[in-house]
């Protein structure tokens, strides 16, 4: 593969990962899909952090980023387990 290609690819899952936070973040639901209400947050979001205070809205929001990523991957877990336990019951039932 030439090496265009692969940096191409890596754009291409970067802007994926980066459209799949905006729809974890309930964004897109919130705005009803509308992309200019979606790129006007976006620009006050950018504006907010070229402010005097942008370390401390950075901060805040990083926090709050990390909060969500634990709470999506013990939610994960928790449905992993679910899943592993309603398994586990119907090997039961099946065999009794």
């Amino acid at each position: 593969m030439r090496s265009w290609q692969v940096e191409r690819r890596k754009r291409t899952r970067h802007l994926i990962e980066l459209g799949g936070l905006v729809i974890k973040a309930g964004i897109v639901d919130l705005t009803g899909d509308d992309r200019a209400t979606i790129l006007g947050a976006l620009l006050w979001m950018a504006d907010k952090l070229k402010r005097d205070q942008s370390e401390l809205s950075h901060e805040l929001w990083t926090a709050k980023g990390k909060q969500a990523f634990e709470a999506y991957a013990a939610r994960g877990k928790q449905s992993l387990n679910h899943r592993r336990l309603n398994t586990l019951r119907c090997s039961q039932n099946e065999e009794g």
